[in-house]
């Protein structure tokens, strides 16, 4: 349900998310606030990995799919929002913008190159919020995330290491843009976290679906595959980034890159357990690889004597815990 009052998340009460929207991570008798923006960045990623079964679920095109899927996440998140504050403020638009472009060329990077070519180049994500991090929001980056980083990308390597191919120029053009673009959000959305970052999504979300408009009407599915149109706009996508949004406020967008990319290890799994495609060994140890160094990054980030994330919050004003 959504509310019009105010939630005080530390200090004075303050409108939570700019629209009057009950704050999922509690107030201050609730703990660590932190370590629950962690837990919703995983149940984003857990969220998001549904998407590719759902895909392949559907038989369509995948522009035609990414278009019906935003329309209906944007009516979904109009019923959540309720009221958006669109400020058309630079990081909100570029918000939009950066999304959009991501969706779009995700789909084209996996129609021009293998799609293991097109999740291995996506995830290059982290190393881009990385290396901008510092300079476009000030935040910190340790030796320890850069760790990370490497364990995260060596762990997709293998994961996808049996079907990467130096095919497709194109292709791996889209791929990095998609990754970079997926940074870019997380960094758009991190400077916004004074303000309400989910009307940049909501944004981006319609204009994929403008964008795609033109190709939805050449072609339907078959009538029983609109339920899973559905349920990927509104499960897979609409409250995803609602987690996804309300969690950047709390973490910087290193982390939250490297956690949500938890969707890479359990994607390929739901589609083996529906499907039946075969996971190969390099995808167990990739996945598994991948696993260890997120689960490693979430405890250690969450240690009081090592919390380094909390040292890099405080140098954009964000208190450390509340309680």
């Amino acid at each position: 349900m959504v509310s019009t009052g105010s939630y005080a998340l530390w200090g004075e009460p303050k409108p939570y998310m700019g629209v009057g929207m009950m704050n999922p991570l509690g107030t201050r008798e609730s703990g660590d606030v932190h370590g629950k923006a962690i837990g919703l960045l995983v149940m984003a990623g857990l969220m998001w990995s549904f998407t590719s079964l759902q895909i392949k679920l559907v038989e369509w095109n995948a522009i035609s799919i990414a278009g019906v899927r935003s329309a209906v996440a944007a009516i979904a998140l109009l019923g959540i929002v309720r009221r958006p504050q669109f400020t058309w403020s630079p990081a909100q638009v570029g918000g939009a913008i950066a999304y959009a472009l991501g969706c779009i060329l995700i789909i084209l990077a996996n129609r021009l190159t293998t799609a293991a070519n097109a999740i291995l180049l996506t995830n290059t994500a982290p190393i881009y919020a990385a290396l901008l991090g510092a300079w476009f929001l000030g935040e910190r980056t340790t030796w320890f995330d850069w760790l990370t980083i490497v364990l995260v990308m060596v762990g997709v390597m293998f994961m996808f290491s049996d079907e990467l191919t130096d095919l497709g120029f194109w292709g791996v053009v889209c791929g990095v843009g998609s990754g970079l673009s997926h940074a870019c959000t997380s960094l758009f959305l991190r400077k916004q976290k004074d303000g309400s970052a989910l009307e940049s999504i909501l944004l981006g979300i319609i204009l994929v679906a403008v964008l795609s408009a033109p190709f939805v009407f050449q072609s339907l599915p078959m009538p029983r595959q609109w339920w899973l149109l559905v349920t990927a706009g509104v499960f897979s996508l609409a409250i995803p980034y609602v987690l996804y949004s309300t969690a950047m406020k709390y973490v910087t967008a290193l982390e939250a890159t490297l956690l949500s990319s938890i969707d890479s290890v359990f994607s390929p799994l739901w589609v083996f357990l529906i499907i039946g495609e075969t996971l190969g060994r390099g995808t167990l140890i990739g996945g598994a690889i991948i696993l260890i160094a997120i689960t490693a990054y979430n405890v250690i980030m969450n240690m009081e004597p090592l919390a380094t994330s909390n040292d890099r919050l405080a140098q954009s004003e964000i208190p450390k815990r509340i309680g």
